[in-house]
């Protein structure tokens, strides 16, 4: 799994056309690597205001805003990958336009849950 964290400061910081640029080449990423099978999805999520957090208490669900983040950077996509060894997904990591400019990380999955074969 690849991992992308955002950073509201910064995402707004670019100008309109260097944003498009850098969607228009996150893109071109994606198809060329769904093209090779190698790339199982990719995935954006909505920034933090529109993150809820669940938890349950005795049985009693409870449903807040957040999480409430002390950091700037959060979750903003992720990649599922499907490669021969972990070099390959380093090397694919750092082809992401945006680990030119914050963070991607690289975590191997250990296993598919159950259900998952669906």
């Amino acid at each position: 799994m690849i991992i992308i964290y955002g950073n509201a400061e910064l995402w707004t910081s670019f100008p309109a056309e260097q944003a498009r640029k850098a969607l228009a080449e996150q893109d071109a990423f994606n198809v060329r690597y769904k093209e090779t099978g190698e790339l199982l999805g990719a995935y954006g999520n909505a920034d933090a205001v529109r993150a809820r957090t669940v938890r349950v208490r005795d049985g009693v669900s409870a449903v807040t805003d957040g999480p409430y983040l002390e950091t700037k950077e959060y979750l903003a996509s992720w990649y599922l990958v499907d490669v021969e060894d972990e070099q390959r997904a380093l090397d694919l990591a750092a082809e992401i336009p945006f680990a030119s400019v914050g963070a991607v990380e690289v975590w191997p999955i250990l296993h598919e849950a159950a259900g998952n074969a669906l």
